[in-house]
């Protein structure tokens, strides 16, 4: 998880500006939802009948000409957000923190638009029970599209109690008091059974109101018990309800040095869960992210002349500087928290190149258990001058497939790309984009079969603080090492049967279960093995994968 400290990333004063020029409607959405306003008894209308589950269609990687300001006007797509457990709820607070002041910053007319409706509701909250659904006109009362699950109360009702109490209502939460224990099988054969209808109910209701639900964003953890094991029940509950819709699923990995010492357990268990269920899987790891920050502060504190980090950037607080923490955890979710922002950008707002969720999983996902996608964030800092200088924004790209940059310990330029996708916004042209990846294809091995396997999108509208900012996902064998260092974890725990009793006492747990997900994970690092050896083989001598379908 990001921290053992329950509530670290919640609690913190609002981050909504305070410039007079400029229409705050998310400083005046809260205003509006404390007016005591008299409630009108009005008979509720059913919204979200005519909901359209799935992959939408169209035509993928559909590019425009340079000059041409976007696509033509179509229905925008709604995701729902799913954050399980400790770590996936104060990852989501950052995310909804950050989704709140971006759309505030690009919409300054208080209008809801399609862009907004991609991740809230605009509800009339003088209707009764559910509240009337808004579908155009001035923002009354926006609610996040999410479901907040959680075993144990503290991070859910700090978030309750803090400046995004009003995005949230009780319908959409979960909640236990005990906690899972750090147990995958706690969390997923107890916690499972015992609140499936629950989640079926909150996940039905959050897909009603949607016109056109796309995707399920899951974010947990994968070291404790209720993240790992609640969590991955969920994909298979997904699954069988709304096999039509996109699974993206963040898992933020344990470190060497996590302080749950059945991690290795649960993560492992988790996944053969994210091999079986998941469409795309984001791995995050928690050392990645905190040599990110540490290095980040050096800089800024290293008093190099013209090193500031800009008011309102992805990594500052309230004040609008980053604040040197012992355990940086509000930085190292709100990187996160972005990587979901950007990620969803081009399907978000306008730009010359386009790219939908659908073209993600279809265009970097060639086999379908090869799905785990690593990123990373560039520029994770930015320097006073406002603009960019050539030399400075082809920075940007070397930096995406520089290992310092990944959000997790792999070194993609020195390994064997399937895909990659390149998600850059703001104000960068079609051309630099391409000059960029001209510049560096001699540097980096595609399979033979995919030599020009790139994907790129850009979105016009970068995010709050930054002039421009680029989100590269890669299907590259780099992730295998994780897998393996977990496997070698699992198996010190394993080989002295260390803590497993714990597990082999809930009911439905056997122990099967450990030797089936050692299996899976086995497998799964075999495939990353035979496509590694494809490198140095002539390309009529390549062996034909064999792959699991």
């Amino acid at each position: 998880m990001l921290t053992r400290q329950r509530g670290s990333a919640v609690r913190r004063p609002s981050r909504y500006g305070n410039d007079e020029t400029q229409v705050h409607w998310c400083g005046l959405l809260m205003e509006n939802l404390c007016l005591n306003l008299e409630k009108r008894v009005t008979t509720a209308a059913t919204y979200g009948s005519g909901v359209t589950y799935g992959r939408p269609g169209g035509i993928p990687g559909t590019a425009r000409a340079p000059g041409v300001q976007g696509r033509p006007h179509r229905s925008m797509t709604q995701s729902v957000v799913v954050q399980v457990g400790q770590c996936g709820n104060q990852i989501g607070c950052c995310f909804w923190d950050l989704a709140l002041r971006e759309h505030a910053a690009v919409n300054q007319k208080g209008i809801y638009d399609e862009a907004i409706s991609s991740f809230f509701r605009n509800v009339d909250t003088r209707v009764v029970g559910d509240g009337g659904s808004i579908s155009k006109g001035k923002i009354c009362s926006l609610k996040a599209r999410a479901v907040l699950i959680d075993m144990e109360e503290g991070v859910v009702n700090e978030i309750l109690q803090g400046p995004l109490r009003d995005v949230f209502d009780s319908k959409q939460l979960i909640t236990d008091i005990s906690g899972s224990g750090n147990n995958w099988a706690v969390g997923h054969k107890v916690f499972g059974n015992l609140y499936q209808e629950q989640i079926l109910e909150k996940l039905r209701k959050s897909a009603e109101h949607c016109d056109c639900l796309q995707c399920f964003f899951i974010i947990h953890s994968m070291g404790g018990g209720t993240g790992s094991g609640l969590g991955t029940f969920l994909l298979k509950v997904l699954e069988d309800e709304f096999p039509e819709v996109y699974r993206f699923v963040t898992s933020v990995y344990p470190s060497d040095e996590d302080d749950v010492i059945t991690s290795p357990y649960n993560s492992i268990l988790a996944m053969k869960e994210l091999n079986e269920h998941a469409d795309c899987v984001l791995p995050i790891d928690n050392q990645s992210l905190f040599d990110i920050i540490s290095k980040i502060d050096l800089m800024v504190n290293s008093g190099r002349l013209g090193t500031t980090i800009k008011p309102k950037s992805l990594i500052t607080s309230s004040a609008g500087a980053s604040k040197k923490q012992q355990k940086p955890f509000d930085a190292m979710n709100n990187i996160v928290a972005n990587l979901l922002l950007n990620l969803t950008s081009s399907a978000r707002f306008e730009g010359s190149l386009n790219m939908d969720l659908n073209e993600i999983s279809m265009n970097l996902v060639p086999f379908p258990q090869l799905h785990y996608l690593v990123s990373s964030l560039t520029p994770l800092y930015t320097l006073a001058d406002v603009n960019i200088p050539p030399r400075r924004l082809d920075q940007m790209f070397s930096d995406a497939f520089s290992k310092d940059h990944q959000l997790i310990r792999a070194d993609p330029k020195h390994s064997l790309y399937l895909a990659c996708a390149l998600m850059v916004r703001g104000n960068v042209q079609i051309s630099d984009l391409r000059r960029n990846i001209e510049r560096l294809k001699p540097s980096l091995q595609f399979v033979s079969w995919n030599q020009e396997g790139w994907k790129t999108s850009l979105c016009s509208v970068p995010p709050v603080g930054h002039s421009h900012s680029l989100l590269a996902l890669a299907n590259n064998t780099c992730v295998k090492p994780t897998f393996m260092e977990l496997r070698e974890r699992f198996m010190r725990l394993y080989k002295k049967k260390a803590h497993l009793h714990h597990y082999l006492q809930i009911e439905g747990m056997e122990e099967s279960s450990f030797t089936e997900a050692l299996s899976s994970l086995s497998a799964l690092i075999q495939e990353y093995n035979r496509l590694d050896a494809t490198k140095s083989m002539p390309v009529e001598d390549l062996p034909r994968l064999s792959v699991a379908m």
